[in-house]
């Protein structure tokens, strides 16, 4: 059965397997002590040695105190200040004697607590090492404080920091050491604060007179290359021009300013002449911001599929392959910005499936403008590659009739390849020159016509449209333009129940190719300008510089890289009112009674159809 224990027998109970024996603090250890139990690291010795210094110090004044109580010779003491202790300033040798004897009770409590103090010097309230309470040491610390305060208070007074009272200088008896020097450094910290502002100004004002170059300065600048002194002086004309009437050099007037900073920004971003002239005009005070917006590239975009996928389907699933992605934005449901990407965007197995496609953000404006609906009869007059063919065709549903028309065979070939690989089947393309397309078709609900333009709102896709592109190209674009509105707007039947509807559209941010080619064909044209259905964006010019255009154009829409984040983009929407082609002049605005009263009584009608 096993042994039995006797009742009787009391056996201790020792400690468990995993208890340990609590060690006395090592800092209650002497050296040798310390040395047998664990050895000390050079930090923990160098600690050691200093509070033992410190305990000798201690020991030492104790003695010169016991000494001179003994002799009966009562001087000036040093007292160390403590909490709830006042410190009395030293008197002379004629002091009363109640004052004596107070001074000896202050004497005779810090003998107590030094006395009850650990040699260490730590205490427990505050963890903190206490200094050394000799008479030599607290002096010292007397006359650092008092010269510390006497620099504070001069330099206070070259600056008129006389803030303190009387009152403030003798509540500063009753502070401890480390209160005065944080007092003492909020002291400093605000004359420094002071002389910052006072060189600030001083560096301003000398900076407000700016000095333009001279010719052969600026011929050594252009020698050398240093962009650096260039963007420095850009900068500073910047300045200048900002506050024209005070900062400006004295005979100098603000052409020169301007010659010299088309000519600094023409060096600096490698741009021609006429093309940084043109630009000024645009962006008067925010032409450093476009052209620095110009140097970095615009993000990728892409566009889901909606005829194969949803736009949150298609962000999980390229998540999971390592795509870094987020929304476009608001105003757009099925387009995505992509940050960063572990595997080619343009080749993923779902690209290939059709269920997206890469296109630019400012390219998504244009087809929401036009809005096409189901089962209507839509052309795309210049198509090419297709992004925007693809994006009608999705809105439509693969429903009604859609001719994507490009000039250039070849680029036509990519419309078809991309219509193949979307799984689009409503769209019929063509290669008809733009302007005979009239002669071709007729009796569009809605038509799009993405102008080939100069590029310059898309310099950071194709850098060389900074030098390429002067007033030749320019006007030569402009003409074009011209002959290809007239002949959208001509395709387009005014009599359509759901549409009558004309959407022009450039990448270009010229006025010359946007509100100056829309002001010929209100003229030319029965059309009208409507709102573009695009919530932001900015306003179209209605007076620039030498021109003067019909008042609808505001309702046309300008997007920069600068200010949205998107290529330089102008769209504006049209509405035909009639197929009639009127024989106007170039010069006849649309201003006439008659023509008035048939646009208030045409924009009535579409009010309430909408």
């Amino acid at each position: 059965m096993g042994r039995k224990r006797d009742a009787g027998e009391k056996v201790k109970s020792g400690p468990g397997r995993k208890a340990k024996k609590q060690q006395p603090p090592s800092r209650f250890l002497n050296e040798e002590e310390r040395d047998d139990k664990k050895k000390l690291s050079r930090r923990q010795k160098k600690r050691f040695k200093n509070r033992l210094e410190k305990a000798a110090a201690i020991a030492i004044a104790k003695e010169k105190i016991t000494e001179r109580d003994n002799g009966k010779e009562i001087k000036k003491r040093a007292t160390v200040p403590k909490v709830g202790i006042k410190r009395k300033i030293p008197h002379s040798d004629e002091d009363s004697a109640e004052e004596s004897s107070e001074e000896e009770i202050q004497a005779d409590e810090i003998e107590k607590k030094d006395d009850d103090a650990d040699i260490s010097g730590y205490t427990d309230d505050n963890k903190e090492w206490l200094k050394p309470t000799g008479k030599a040491s607290l002096m010292e610390e007397d006359a650092s404080d008092e010269s510390a305060n006497e620099d504070i208070e001069e330099m206070a007074d070259e600056f008129g920091d006389s803030d303190d009272s009387e009152e403030d200088k003798k509540d500063e008896d009753d502070l401890l050491p480390v209160e005065k020097a944080a007092k003492n450094l909020r002291k400093k910290q605000r004359v420094d604060r002071k002389l910052a502002e006072e060189d600030l100004k001083t560096n301003i004002a000398e900076s407000e007179t700016f000095v333009l170059p001279s010719g052969q300065e600026i011929e050594k600048d252009t020698q050398t290359q240093d962009l650096a002194i260039v963007q420095q002086r850009i900068k500073e004309i910047m300045f200048v021009l900002s506050d024209f009437k005070s900062r400006r050099e004295q005979g100098r007037g603000r052409k020169e300013y301007l010659s010299q900073l088309c000519k600094d920004l023409c060096t600096y971003y490698s741009y021609n002449e006429y093309l940084m002239e043109c630009l000024m005009q645009l962006f008067p005070l925010e032409i450093v911001e476009f052209l620095e917006a110009n140097e970095v590239q615009r993000p990728v975009t892409i566009r889901a599929n909606t005829l194969k996928t949803r736009r949150r389907d298609l962000a999980q699933v390229l998540i999971n392959r390592g795509v870094n992605l987020d929304p476009i934005g608001k105003w757009s449901k099925v387009g995505l910005v992509v940050y960063d990407s572990q595997v080619p965007i343009g080749a993923t197995p779902e690209y290939l499936a059709g269920h997206y496609i890469l296109q630019g953000g400012a390219s998504f404006l244009p087809v929401m403008a036009l809005a096409p609906q189901e089962n209507e009869r839509i052309l795309d007059m210049c198509a090419a590659p297709g992004g925007k063919t693809t994006y009608i065709a999705a809105l439509m549903r693969n429903t009604g009739m859609l001719f994507a028309n490009d000039a250039n065979k070849d680029r036509a070939k990519a419309i078809v390849g991309n219509l193949h690989r979307m799984g689009i089947t409503n769209t019929v393309v063509s290669e008809y020159d733009g302007k005979q397309f009239p002669k071709v078709m007729t009796g569009f609900d809605r038509v799009l016509i993405d102008a080939p333009c100069s590029g310059t709102g898309v310099v950071s896709k194709d850098p060389e449209v900074k030098v390429n592109k002067d007033e030749k190209d320019i006007l030569r674009c402009s003409h074009l333009q011209k002959e290809l509105l007239l002949a959208a707007i001509d395709c387009c039947d005014a009599k359509s129940k759901s549409g009558g509807y004309i959407v022009y559209s450039t990448c270009s941010i010229m006025v010359e190719e946007n509100e100056w080619v829309i002001d010929y064909a209100l003229r030319k044209r029965n059309v009208k300008l409507v709102p573009a259905g695009l919530d932001f964006g900015r306003e179209g010019f209605v007076n620039f510089g030498k021109y003067r255009f019909h008042p609808s154009l505001k309702l046309t829409r300008r997007f920069y890289p600068h200010t949205h984040n998107l290529d330089g983009f102008f769209v504006a929407k049209l509405k035909k009112f009639s197929n009639k082609i009127t024989g106007q002049t170039k010069d006849k605005p649309t201003t006439d009674k008659k023509d008035s009263e048939d646009t208030e009584v045409q924009t009535g009608k579409e009010a309430k159809h909408n």
